[in-house]
């Protein structure tokens, strides 16, 4: 008996063959999990690896094109010729794209890590009065999209709501002539409203971060003589570094691809620069060509966060977390409180407040059939979106598993990499395509057999599910392949000893292992789904609008009040992914 490069004991016989020694409990948990006879065929009993040309590898393969048909569209209309309208926009409106989404993004950037880390390291290391509630509440933000932010806080701030009316009646103040108040629908305005709801994607891995540096070494750092705020600034800042790069560039990320936000406060960037191109002034090829140059600041910003992480390597010994070291008491503690709750009660509290607020209200108006209607197809699309993105993603996790060359692992990592891009630059590369599609079968079929069959993929259900496809199946992927590394490579080479094939073996002994994995996933993608706007705009079918649709156009008719329920569904919806990372947070101590 000898061991094979795997680990695994193997035995071989006479016939020049190896063949592997499973030890008697898992081969018995085996034997239970897959229902299977105690003694099967010696010949299924060897190892058989997957061809090369499997159907995983075809399929991953295919999955991965797929996902990349929209950018590749996108891109290939760089250099195309859109005659003078590109000239006009490259004069006029271009650069004011380009200076306010620069402007934004720096804006937010700060804005996140700013809030992400302060809130971090005060519950984290820091003992106050309520940082258990913290702990989670600051997760709350993430339910509630920006967009819907900008709705109510310009129905509070504007100068008919009831914050300036306070202020005029008591002061005694006349008009708007009389004082000063900062305008709410400007770039500024929008970056306060990105910052509230993105920050916790900063929080939440700075957190982690956090807690998973050593107390030796924030310990060896007071003993060198450095204060809290040095042994923060100069130890655990440092080490919270990769951290901090990758929660800011998935922040920066959403801020180009928000839309709602920005169009409603009238700040032109990228996102609103493609929407009136395509549809103001209908032209596909400029807008196409918009959504290019979008899409490269998207690429340099990938780059640059990856290029960062890789400059500087920090280690810190693992084994004694942070469990909140310092006591803070009096006016430190209620410094410490104040910090953390201004961001949950800004970006989660009073929008949900006054959302609530509204809705009950205005229930007549609010609670009517059109909004069932909409709240019936958005769980629709966001279902069958969800059922699909955890089925490929399973595809992609369990295809790399089998066969992890370059090849396979690159075909992932692309199709893994929509994420990356707005849901504008998206929409437009499913357009184009399918319009080309739908146009030259109308025309065959028109030429053949007389008969105009007219859309066939363009403006359907069909092209929505596949641009939100596209948008959201790395969600999926990362967290279904999170789970399927969790199961133990010697259950695979049991389940095919035993007669298995890789299918087999996925539907009998992993899709059980994961099913907490694949809901985890097929949550994230529905409530993802339920408040994406840009893409939902774009490419919805006529006549069929969802919950997001639906908020952004009663909002844009200044009738808030009727957009109060829609707006309350999709953060309720919100609520659930941020109850599950904070379940795990609880539970595990890291997310």
């Amino acid at each position: 008996m000898r061991f094979s490069g795997k680990g695994y004991p193997t035995m071989s016989c006479g016939d020049g063959n190896s063949y592997a020694i499973i030890d008697t409990k898992t081969a018995t948990a085996i034997q239970g999990m897959l229902q299977i006879p105690t003694s099967p065929n010696p010949s299924a009993s060897r190892h058989r690896r997957p061809p090369l040309l499997s159907f995983w590898t075809l399929t991953t393969v295919a999955i991965a094109l797929l996902v990349l048909l929209p950018i590749l569209v996108v891109l290939s209309s760089l250099f195309a010729d859109s005659g003078e309208i590109w000239r006009h926009l490259g004069r006029t409106v271009l650069p004011v794209y380009i200076r306010n989404s620069l402007l934004l993004m720096v804006s937010v950037g700060l804005g996140v890590s700013l809030l992400g880390v302060s809130t971090a390291w005060l519950v984290t290391t820091c003992q106050f009065r309520g940082r258990r509630l913290f702990e989670w509440g600051l997760l709350l933000p993430l339910a509630a999209p920006a967009y819907v932010l900008a709705y109510v806080y310009t129905d509070v701030l504007d100068y008919f709501g009831p914050v300036q009316t306070s202020l005029r009646r008591l002061f005694g103040w006349q008009s708007s002539a009389d004082y000063w108040f900062p305008q709410v629908r400007s770039l500024g305005g929008a970056a306060i409203m990105l910052s509230l709801v993105l920050y916790p994607y900063v929080y939440l891995l700075v957190r982690v971060a956090f807690l998973e540096q050593s107390v030796c070494t924030m310990e060896a750092s007071r003993a060198l003589g450095c204060n809290p705020w040095q042994s923060f600034w100069r130890v655990a800042l440092p080490l919270a570094r990769p951290a901090i790069a990758a929660g800011t560039s998935l922040a920066l990320m959403e801020t180009l691809s928000d839309f709602g936000t920005v169009e409603y406060f009238g700040v032109e960037t990228f996102t609103t620069g493609i929407y009136r191109t395509w549809f103001g002034l209908d032209e596909r090829t400029a807008a196409s060509q918009l959504a290019s140059v979008l899409l490269l600041f998207i690429l340099v910003l990938v780059v640059l966060e990856k290029w960062s992480r890789r400059q500087s390597r920090y280690y810190h010994v693992a084994a004694s977390p942070q469990t909140g070291g310092y006591h803070l008491v009096g006016l430190r503690a209620l410094g410490a409180w104040v910090t953390c709750a201004l961001p949950l009660v800004l970006g989660f509290g009073i929008p949900a407040a006054v959302l609530f607020n509204m809705a009950i209200a205005n229930a007549t108006d609010n609670f009517t059939d059109n909004f069932w209607t909409y709240t019936r197809n958005s769980v629709v699309v966001a279902g069958i979106t969800a059922a699909i993105a955890v089925l490929l993603a399973l595809i992609l996790a369990y295809g790399r598993r089998l066969q992890p060359s370059l090849a396979m692992t690159t075909a992932v990592r692309l199709a893994a990499f929509g994420y990356a891009f707005p849901g504008t630059v998206i929409a437009v590369g499913i357009l184009i395509p399918t319009g080309t599609i739908d146009n030259a079968v109308d025309a065959w079929m028109e030429r053949t057999f007389g008969i105009s069959t007219g859309l066939l993929l363009s403006g359907t259900i069909v092209a929505l599910v596949l641009a939100y496809l596209v948008r959201f199946l790395a969600v999926a992927f990362n967290t279904v392949s999170a789970g399927l590394l969790r199961v133990k490579p010697s259950l695979d080479e049991a389940a095919r000893s035993l007669g298995y094939t890789p299918t087999g073996a996925l539907a009998r002994v992993h899709v059980p292992l994961m099913r907490a994995s694949l809901l985890t996933a097929a949550i994230l993608v529905f409530v993802d789904v339920m408040k994406e706007l840009p893409a939902t705009l774009i490419v919805r079918p006529f006549n069929f609008d969802t919950l997001a649709v639906q908020v952004y156009r009663l909002a844009a008719d200044e009738r808030l009040s009727e957009a109060a329920a829609p707006a309350l569904a999709i953060i309720v919806a919100g609520l659930l992914p941020v109850a599950l990372l904070s379940w795990r947070i609880r539970r595990k101590g890291v997310a």
